[in-house]
């Protein structure tokens, strides 16, 4: 009897975001080339990492594995989204929509891990300079690295798993993706276990995630005060503003996204909130980095130019 309730719904029905043609229109047209942006712009920063070989330091090897992150999770939600705003059938079948859920959760804990390695790694660079060669080695930064995918994708195997055993037999209408909160609400089984398993596992990886980056940030700003010079403190500020940026939007929207009871959503507010979370932060990360990085633009600028050359 579990097995038929939880496969009597075998699609879910995007509510989308308007019924209005027009609307929907514009919307294709400003995703699509949010999505365009988003991909092109973090292409550019991979491969620039990868290929200029004054970008061969942790660092880079660190952002350059953000931008792959930005591309999988984006990537795992828009493209479903501009079909649907391109069509009138706006339906995922029960599987995808749990294939969707699993690589969204996975690439986003993955990422909370890769900011809190990336805070260590300028805490590392601006606090224990001599050292920074030994402790940033590369075997080290690929176990950091592999460390974050295998939290990220065991923490969605969990959760994923938990949710499968929901029986879903009542309304199948969600928002725009298939998301945690939302699938929850339209469970017709008791789902407080999936509520407290996302809590807790979502309060360790923010608190485990947060605190690496407070503290590191704490023992950076406690440096930067102690340095004597203006150009040091303007150096050493420069190396982790983008990162401090990143990490702000990153985990400003996650939290609020999910680690709140399910009495508290607003369908129109977390819309708002998870699309900004899901398309545009991934956009405007290359932007954050490029912009406020020398390193960055003037490996951009060689790149530029190698190819006109070519």
């Amino acid at each position: 009897m579990a097995w038929e309730n939880r496969t009597t719904v075998t699609e879910f029905v995007f509510k989308g975001f308007t019924d209005r043609l027009d609307l929907q229109v514009t919307l294709f047209v400003v995703f699509l080339l949010i999505y365009v942006i988003t991909v092109v712009g973090n292409l550019g920063i991979i491969v620039v990492a990868w290929l200029d070989s004054q970008l061969q330091t942790p660092m880079y090897f660190f952002l350059s594995n953000l931008s792959v992150l930005d591309l999988c999770y984006s990537s795992v939600v828009t493209p479903k989204m501009l079909l649907n705003l391109s069509s009138e059938r706006k339906t995922i079948y029960f599987a995808g929509c749990f294939i969707q859920l699993y690589f969204y959760a996975a690439f986003a804990t993955v990422e909370c891990y890769l900011l809190a390695v990336m805070a260590y790694d300028c805490y590392v660079a601006i606090c224990n300079p001599l050292c920074y060669p030994v402790v940033m080695s590369h075997k080290v930064c690929v176990s950091l690295l592999t460390g974050s995918y295998a939290v990220g994708f065991f923490n969605s195997v969990v959760l994923t798993g938990f949710a499968l055993r929901v029986s879903f037999c009542g309304p199948n209408v969600i928002d725009h993706f298939c998301n945690g909160p939302p699938l929850t609400t339209l469970a017709c089984s008791d789902t407080r276990l999936n509520q407290v398993l996302v809590l807790v596992l979502g309060g360790f990886n923010g608190v485990t995630t947060v605190s690496v980056v407070l503290i590191s940030y704490g023992c950076i700003l406690f440096t930067i005060l102690r340095m004597g010079s203006a150009p040091g403190k303007r150096k050493a500020f420069g190396t982790c503003a983008s990162h401090l940026v990143v990490v702000t939007i990153f985990y400003g929207t996650l939290l609020f996204m999910h680690l709140r009871p399910s009495s508290s959503y607003s369908l129109g507010r977390d819309k708002i909130v998870s699309v900004f979370y899901v398309v545009v932060t991934p956009m405007l990360n290359p932007f954050i980095y490029s912009l406020r990085n020398q390193e960055v633009k003037s490996a951009l600028k060689r790149a530029v130019i190698s190819l006109l050359k070519w």
